[in-house]
């Protein structure tokens, strides 16, 4: 919940013209989204070797695979607006707001959109193996 949270905050306060407070806003959600997203990645694995059905009926399940599909997919799609945000930092610091073409700030709204169907459909993609459905 936290991951998704972050990338609404995100979402929201990206514009083209916007100010310090909100573009700062913007860094440390991305900054919360990362490590909220490892805290699920961690948990994740902790979850399929010591808990849950165990390792077996992860590893068979094809609805398994899709989740984990998923969840590369949206890490990797998060990585072009972290370095866009990384990048901001500097001027930020020096009480500069960054310039954004419009281009740039429709592409990072779109992955961040693509990022906040992905964590929708994770879990979804989790009751759906909760319910036995996908194991081969």
């Amino acid at each position: 919940m936290l991951a998704f949270g972050a990338l609404v905050v995100e979402s929201q306060f990206l514009k083209q013209d916007f100010s310090l407070q909100a573009a700062w806003k913007v860094v440390m959600a991305d900054a919360v989204y990362g490590l909220s997203a490892t805290v699920i990645l961690i948990t994740g694995i902790l979850r399929v070797i010591y808990f849950g059905k165990g390792t077996d009926y992860y590893l068979s399940n094809s609805v398994f695979y899709l989740k984990v599909s998923i969840f590369i997919l949206v890490s990797l799609l998060s990585l072009y607006p972290t370095f866009s945000f990384l990048s901001w930092i500097k001027d930020l610091r020096n009480g500069k707001t960054p310039s954004l073409e419009l281009a740039k700030v429709q592409r990072i709204s779109w992955m961040i959109r693509g990022e906040l169907f992905g964590f929708t459909l994770i879990p979804l993609l989790a009751a759906v193996m909760a319910r036995g459905i996908g194991v081969f």
